[in-house]
C-alpha cells in the first residue's frame, strides 16, 4: 500500500471511531412514541440492560405519546443524527401516512433502519357460537353471509384493524369492522357474542384458550409460532400465501452515519441472541430477528408497501 492510500486508509478509521465516539460513553434514549407500559415498549425494556452492558452505554426508555404516536416519532426524525436518539418502531410506523393523515414527518425519508428486534404474529378468534372450526370454513360461511359479519379491533389503524381487513381483502369476504379503544374490550364483545371476530396479537392469547365462547381457528404468520405451536397458520388452513406480521425495531434519524447504524445493529443482534433475552421476547410473542442493516432495510420497505396498500385497498380512513 502507497502512503497516499495508507494516509486515507488512517483518515478513515481514525473517523469511524470519533464518530462511534459520540455513541460510546454517554446517556443515549430509545423513545417509544406511546404510553409507558405498552406493548411497543416492552421489547425496549427487554434488551435494554444487555444493550447497555454490551455498548458500554447508559441507554434509557423515553415515553412520548400523543397524537396516535406522531409527536414522539416527529421528536426523533428531528434529533441529532448522531445514534444516541432512536425510535421504538413498529409497523404501524408507516400507517398514518397511508390513511392520508399528516403526521408531521416523513416515515421514509426522515429515518434509518438500524435493526430489526423482532417480529410478531396475530391470533384470529371467533364467537364459539359460528359453525367453523377453522380459517377456511369461517371464510365459507362468510361468503354465504355477506355483509351479515362484524369484526372487532383495538380502533381505527391499529395493527388488529389492519391484520383483519387484509384477511378479509384476501379471502374475499364482506364482513363489517367495529373499532374499540382497545384489544380487551374488542374481545370482550366476540366473547359475549356482540361481536363475530376478531385478530389479536399473540402475545396473552394464552387465556383465551381456555375460553369455551371462544374459539381460535389460525395464525396470522408465515409459520407456526414457538410460543403456542398447536395452532395453525391460516395458510395451513386454507389460504395459501396469506401472512400478517408485524415487525418491531429501531429506526434513526435520517443522516446517522452508516458505521453507527452498522455498531447499533451488531451490538442489538448479540443481544438477541442471548437465550434468557430471546425467551423473554418470545413471551411477549416476539420471534427474535436477526438481520443485518441491509436485510431491515429491504423488510422496512416491502412493509411499508403492503401497509399502504392494505389502507388503500381496504379504504380505511381516519375519519
Amino acid at each position: 500500500m502507497n502512503r497516499r492510500n495508507l494516509l486515507l486508509v488512517s483518515t478513515l478509521a481514525a473517523l469511524t471511531e470519533s464518530v462511534w465516539a459520540q455513541v460510546g460513553g454517554s446517556v443515549a434514549r430509545i423513545v417509544v412514541p406511546f404510553a409507558a407500559g405498552g406493548a411497543r415498549e416492552m421489547p425496549a425494556r427487554t434488551i435494554q440492560e444487555e444493550l447497555i452492558k454490551e455498548m458500554n452505554q447508559n441507554w434509557i426508555i423515553e415515553a412520548k405519546p400523543g397524537a396516535g404516536g406522531a409527536i414522539g416519532t416527529a421528536f426523533v426524525s428531528r434529533a441529532e443524527p448522531d445514534g444516541r436518539t432512536l425510535l421504538m418502531a413498529a409497523s404501524s410506523h408507516f400507517v398514518t401516512a397511508a390513511m392520508g393523515a399528516r403526521p408531521f414527518y416523513d416515515p421514509i425519508k426522515e429515518f434509518v433502519p438500524v435493526v430489526n428486534i423482532g417480529n410478531q404474529s396475530y391470533i384470529l378468534m371467533i364467537n364459539a357460537q359460528l359453525p367453523a372450526k377453522n380459517a377456511a370454513e369461517f371464510v365459507r360461511y362468510a361468503k354465504s353471509n355477506p355483509g351479515k359479519l362484524n369484526y372487532n379491533s383495538a380502533g381505527v389503524g391499529s395493527s388488529t384493524h389492519l391484520a383483519m381487513a387484509y384477511f378479509a381483502k384476501f379471502a374475499g369476504i364482506d364482513i363489517q369492522h367495529v373499532p374499540y379503544k382497545g384489544t380487551q374490550e374488542a374481545v370482550n364483545d366476540v366473547t359475549g357474542g356482540r361481536a363475530h371476530a376478531v385478530i389479536v396479537p399473540t402475545a396473552g392469547v394464552g387465556v383465551y384458550l381456555q375460553e369455551p365462547r371462544l374459539r381460535v381457528i389460525g395464525l396470522t404468520g408465515s409459520k407456526r409460532s414457538a410460543l403456542l405451536p398447536q395452532i395453525p397458520t391460516i395458510a395451513e388452513s386454507g389460504l395459501k400465501g396469506f401472512v400478517f406480521e408485524s415487525w418491531f425495531g429501531l429506526l434513526a434519524p435520517a443522516g446517522t452515519p452508516s458505521a453507527v447504524v452498522e455498531k447499533i445493529n451488531a451490538a442489538v443482534n448479540k443481544v438477541i441472541a442471548i437465550k434468557e433475552v430471546r425467551e423473554r421476547l418470545q413471551n411477549l410473542g416476539i420471534e427474535s430477528s436477526y438481520l443485518s442493516v441491509d436485510g431491515f432495510a429491504k423488510l422496512f420497505a416491502a412493509d411499508k408497501e403492503l401497509m399502504t396498500r392494505i389502507v388503500k385497498e381496504s379504504g380505511i380512513t381516519r375519519d
